[in-house]
């Protein structure tokens, strides 16, 4: 067994455990803005290819010792790297956190990438190339204090992009945060959803996948099949076993809508590039006019809350008109707003059963739950 780590956005720790959990992963330990798990490489495939809620899922190989570059550097080249690399592969390095000596990440970098380098030279009279762009192997270091987390990553780009979304909006929610959203408002593919202000689409098609039961990486590439002991066997087999597993039919409405029409276009196409078209409604329409298209159903929504667009000033009236469409139209529903401002939140002018803190992106925000009865 393996102890690897998934990258989350600050508050979905817990939610991605959740998930590491369901799919067969041990030793789940949330964490700072991440999750520790424990697994085969079966278990590594599996999550990179159904993680709905994490960005990465890195491997830890070495905790060295970094007080300075120097130290940073003679520790770098004690590990024997023909383990992972060979030097007809390329590679780059990240780096997030920092010390008082090492406090830049691109230096930190560049001197793990020349340890690496010189000691492939040394070893073997030939080095690596880098690659910032299409790596055979990304190598990730984290500096906490004194030391430096060595890991692979086995994500390659980002978990969160699909690859369905060509079009984007002026202030896109990511797929992980939308997915995060679903799981927290308990929303479950037996229910109708609406997302009246959808802008590109995001949350209206994260349901539709996760209704039809579409693994979020099936149609993308990751970082670990070029690793030297990628298994394609193992990996074509789970591919099969998520082809197999996926539904055909969603029984309820998933709708989204939006006053915009740029981006309703904008969803259309999105729907349209992950083969969802058939399956999730997309509509222009005002928020004045929008009516509940069932009984009962989960509504979420993330109005602009005067950060990446509009002015709070200016916001208000919005939010006090959520609130009354809200108590007015949608009786036996769970309705939720993400928001970034308190203050508006406020104009909603409805009790709160319950307040979940995430980020979305930087900002700081508040899922706020509504119960209509």
């Amino acid at each position: 067994m393996n102890k690897y780590f998934a990258t989350v956005s600050r508050g979905l720790e817990e939610v991605a455990a959740q998930e590491l959990i369901s799919i067969g992963a041990t030793d789940v330990r949330p964490d700072f803005t991440g999750v520790h798990f424990s697994g085969d490489k079966a278990l590594l495939y599996r999550a990179n290819l159904w993680m709905r809620t994490s960005f990465r899922i890195l491997m830890p190989i070495a905790r060295v010792k970094s007080f300075n570059g120097d130290e940073l550097y003679r520790s770098v080249q004690k590990l024997d790297w023909n383990e992972y690399l060979d030097p007809d592969m390329t590679i780059a390095v990240t780096c997030t956190g920092k010390n008082k000596h090492l406090n830049h990440t691109h230096f930190t970098a560049l001197q793990i990438k020349n340890a690496i380098t010189d000691w492939q030279k040394r070893k073997l009279g030939i080095r690596s190339s880098v690659d910032t762009e299409k790596p055979d192997l990304i190598i990730n270091a984290h500096i906490v204090e004194k030391h430096c987390i060595l890991s692979l990553d086995s994500s390659g780009s980002s978990l969160h992009r699909r690859g369905y979304r060509p079009a984007i909006g002026a202030a896109p929610m990511k797929e992980t945060l939308a997915a995060a959203l679903l799981d927290l408002a308990e929303w479950t593919p037996d229910l109708p959803f609406l997302d009246p202000m959808c802008g590109s689409g995001t949350l209206p098609i994260e349901a539709a996948l996760k209704a039809l039961n579409i693994a979020p990486g099936l149609y993308r590439d990751f970082g670990f099949q070029t690793w030297l002991d990628y298994d394609p066997g193992l990996w074509q087999s789970l591919l099969k076993e998520a082809s197999d597993r996926q539904k055909t039919d969603i029984a309820v409405p998933i709708i989204g809508s939006d006053r915009d029409l740029k981006v309703i276009r904008q969803a259309f196409v999105n729907a349209e590039s992950s083969g969802l078209e058939d399956y999730v409604k997309f509509a222009r329409q005002d928020i004045s006019t929008i009516e509940a298209p069932a009984d009962r159903g989960v509504l979420i929504c993330n109005p602009p809350y005067g950060v990446r667009l509009g002015k709070e000033a200016e916001l208000g009236e919005l939010y006090q008109l959520l609130g009354d469409i809200f108590k007015q139209r949608f009786k036996g529903w769970t309705a939720y707003i993400l928001t970034g401002s308190m203050k508006l939140s406020k104009q909603v002018g409805l009790r709160t059963s319950k307040r979940i803190k995430l980020y979305n992106g930087a900002i700081p925000c508040t899922l706020l739950k509504y119960e209509m009865y």
